[in-house]
C-alpha cells in the first residue's frame, strides 16, 4: 500500500471478496539521502514534495486506509534491496551511457522479490498490488496482460517478474479504468486518497532532477567528464563540448545548447570516448533492437520467427514486428517500420495478439538509420555499440 487511490482501491476490493488483508508499505529510500542531507543540503532548501512513496503523508495515508477497513498495517524496511537492485544500476546506467527504467528494477527485485520473503515470513498466500495489468493463465504458465484501461497500463513495467511470482499474484484493478477507481474510492469514503494525483517522477528523485542525484551520488562526476565532444551525425563535426556524457539521453531535444538551424537530438552515447553524438530525428529511427536478460512470460521460448506486438519504452504504443532468439540466449525484434530512439538500458517487450507478455528484457543495442533517404535494406543500419 504505498498511500495512493489504487493500491487503496485494490485493498478495499481483495477485504470486501474475503481475503484476510494485511497492508504493507515499503520504505525503500530516505527523502535526506536522496536529496542531500545535512542543514545546509538541497533536501534542507526545498520543500516536501509528492513522490508516489516513502514520505510520511503516503505512510498515514496507507495506514488510515487499514485501520478504515480493520486490517494490520506493517512498514517494511527495504532500503538496502533497493538500493542493490534499483538506485546502485540508475546510476551504473548512466555511467555506462544507457537509459535505465527502475520502476521495472523495483518491480522485479523489490515489490516482488523482496517483498514475496516478507510474505512468506508473515503467512501471506499472495502478493496484491494496484497495478493496471491483468495475470492469467497460458497453458502451464503464467502471463501479464495488458489492463482494460490502455492511457495507464502497466504491463510494460512487469515483463520482469518470475513465474514463480506471477502465480500468487493478485491485480485486482486490471479489469478497470483509472476514473471508475476514483469513483469508486469516493463511494467507499476514501476521501484522503481519491482524488490524489498520480506520480510521474521517479520516487527517489523527488525533485525531478536525475542529473543532480548523479552529481550526489557520484562525487567528482562533473569533473571528470564535463567538456568531452559533441559531434553531429553524418560528418563528425565537434558542434559544441558537452557538460557529461552521464547528463544526457538518447532523443534528448533540449538543453543541448545548439544551434544548428535545425532540431537536433541526442543519437547515442560513447563513454569510451566522452562523446555525445546529435543529429535530426531521421538519425533516431531504428527497425532492429536487441535485448539481454531476457524473462519469459506466456511462453518459455520462440518457435521461429514469430509475429508481435513490441513496446520499446513505458509510453510506447507498440509497433509490429517479428521476433526471435539469438544464440547465447538474447531475442532480437525486427519492426515492420522505423521506430524512435530505442534506446539501450530501456525494456524490450513482447506482446501477442492477445495483448499478453510473451518475454522482456533490457535493451543491449539497437539500430539506427544511417540517413533519412527513406526505407533502406538492412545492411544500411548502424548498429550503436552494447556497452560492456
Amino acid at each position: 500500500m504505498s498511500g495512493g487511490v489504487d493500491s487503496s482501491v485494490a485493498a478495499v476490493l481483495l477485504h470486501e471478496q474475503g481475503w484476510d488483508v494485511v497492508g504493507v508499505t515499503m520504505k525503500t529510500w530516505d527523502y535526506e539521502t536522496s536529496l542531500g542531507a545535512g542543514p545546509g543540503g538541497p533536501a534542507a532548501a526545498m520543500p516536501r514534495v509528492q513522490s508516489g512513496c516513502c514520505s510520511l503523508d503516503d505512510l498515514n495515508d496507507a495506514r488510515a486506509v487499514a485501520v478504515r477497513l480493520g486490517v494490520p498495517h506493517l512498514v517494511v524496511d527495504l532500503r538496502d534491496e533497493f538500493g542493490d537492485a534499483v538506485t546502485r544500476r540508475f546510476a551504473d546506467d548512466y555511467l555506462r551511457g544507457r537509459t535505465p527504467n527502475p520502476c521495472v528494477l523495483c518491480n522485479t527485485h523489490v515489490k516482488w522479490g523482496s517483498l514475496a520473503r516478507r510474505a512468506d515470513a508473515l503467512g501471506c498466500e499472495a502478493i496484491a498490488t494496484g497495478h493496471y495489468a491483468r495475470i492469467e493463465r497460458a497453458g502451464d504458465r503464467h502471463a501479464v496482460r495488458r489492463g482494460r484501461d490502455r492511457a495507464k497500463d502497466q504491463s510494460y513495467v512487469l515483463w520482469g517478474v518470475s513465474q514463480v511470482h506471477l502465480g500468487r499474484t493478485l491485480l485486482p484493478l486490471g479489469d478497470l479504468t483509472k476514473s471508475e477507481i476514483r469513483t469508486m474510492a469516493a463511494e467507499m469514503g476514501l476521501d484522503g486518497v481519491a482524488a490524489k494525483p498520480d506520480s510521474y517522477e521517479i520516487c527517489f528523485v523527488p525533485d525531478d532532477d536525475y542529473r543532480g542525484y548523479l552529481r550526489r551520488r557520484v562525487p567528482g562526476l562533473e569533473a571528470r567528464v564535463a567538456g568531452g565532444p559533441m559531434r553531429l551525425e553524418g560528418t563528425g563535426e565537434v558542434v559544441a563540448r558537452h557538460a557529461g556524457y552521464p547528463f544526457y539521453t538518447v532523443g534528448q531535444r533540449r538543453g543541448l545548447g545548439l544551434a544548428l538551424g535545425h532540431p537536433a537530438y541526442v543519437t547515442r552515447i560513447e563513454p569510451g570516448t566522452n562523446t555525445v553524438w546529435v543529429g535530426g530525428a531521421e538519425w533516431l529511427e531504428g527497425r532492429r533492437v536487441v535485448a539481454d536478460e531476457v524473462v519469459w512470460g506466456a511462453v518459455g521460448a520462440l518457435a521461429g520467427e514469430t509475429p508481435v506486438t513490441a513496446q520499446v519504452r513505458a509510453h510506447d504504443p507498440g509497433a509490429p514486428a517479428l521476433a526471435r532468439t539469438l544464440p547465447g540466449g538474447t531475442v532480437e525484434a525486427v519492426f515492420e517500420s522505423p521506430r524512435v530512439a530505442p534506446a539501450p538500458g530501456q525494456a524490450l517487450v513482447l506482446y501477442d495478439a492477445d495483448e499478453r507478455v510473451l518475454a522482456g528484457g533490457w535493451i543491449a543495442a539497437a539500430e539506427t538509420r544511417a540517413d533519412g533517404t527513406g526505407d533502406r535494406p538492412d545492411d544500411a543500419f548502424v548498429s550503436l555499440p552494447v556497452l560492456a
